[in-house]
């Protein structure tokens, strides 16, 4: 994923898959600088990493 796209689905109110490694995660926060991202594995609020966008990959329904 890029940076842009990244930053489309953290600011859009739909409900959009992310995945990182196979597992499924909320951005919180896209460095657009830097092209990170700081995500939440799962449904854990303490589960946070900051990994590259390029990691990330959307679902297609």
């Amino acid at each position: 994923m890029d940076v842009q796209r990244a930053q489309d689905i953290y600011d859009s109110k739909d409900m959009i898959a992310v995945r990182l490694d196979g597992k499924p995660v909320w951005i919180e926060h896209v460095d657009a600088a830097n092209g990170m991202a700081t995500v939440q594995i799962g449904s854990r609020p303490t589960d946070v990493q900051t990994v590259g966008v390029d990691r990330l990959v959307e679902e297609k329904h």
